[in-house]
This record gives structure tokens, C-alpha cells and sequence, in this order.
């Protein structure tokens, strides 16, 4: 198995059923990105470079969905986090009934624009 299969496998519920959900919504809206082990947490890849990450924070209990050109982004910014970090900017869930999909693939696609 995979590192990154095993990590989202050794999840605990909500944070499982949260990671492969988004992990579907970034797969169907970039078929040829790459999920890969790196930093300890999967990490999408797009065009060769890291586009999106799944750190689940257990001790806050929310799922960090990692945007690595999240700055550069113009539309949602009242929903990503960024937490005094200089380029990343997140999406928050605290469980699978809170990812707004709409939103999601909107800040995918506009992502997806910066590569």
C-alpha cells in the first residue's frame, strides 16, 4: 500500500470520509494531477508542482485543505484561511456536511488557472 492510501486510511471518522471526499471533488476537476506522500500528509500535485494538501488537525478537529498558491487567489477570500502564512491559503471543515461543494470546485478552478 501506498504511504498516502495508509495515512488516509489510519484516519479517524470525520476525517477519512472528509479526505477522500475532496480528494474525489480535486481528482474529477483535475484529472491529470498526482497525489503524492510529501511532508508527511498528501499533497496533490499539478503540472508537477504541489497545488493542494489534506492535514487533518486532531487536536482542533477540522481538516486543512491547503492551497499552495492560495494568495494568489482573488474570489473567496472571506472563506480561506491564512493563518500568518505568506502563500498558503486553506479551506477549513470540521465534517463532511460542512464542505460546501459549489465553493469548493470554485476555488479549484480558479487554482487551477495559476499553473
Amino acid at each position: 500500500m501506498k504511504p498516502t492510501e495508509e495515512f488516509i486510511l489510519r484516519q479517524p471518522q470525520p476525517y477519512q470520509a472528509m479526505i477522500l471526499h475532496v480528494l474525489a471533488v480535486v481528482e474529477q476537476e483535475l484529472p491529470q494531477s498526482e497525489l503524492l506522500f510529501k511532508w508527511g500528509i498528501p499533497y496533490v500535485y499539478f503540472k508537477n508542482k504541489p497545488f493542494c494538501y489534506f492535514a487533518p488537525n486532531h487536536k482542533k478537529g477540522f481538516l486543512d485543505v491547503g492551497f499552495a498558491k492560495g494568495f494568489e487567489l482573488k474570489r473567496n477570500q472571506e472563506v480561506l484561511v491564512d493563518e500568518k502564512r505568506n502563500t498558503v491559503k486553506s479551506l477549513r471543515y470540521f465534517s463532511i456536511e460542512t464542505i460546501d461543494h459549489i465553493l469548493l470546485i470554485d476555488v479549484i478552478s480558479e487554482a487551477k488557472l495559476r499553473y
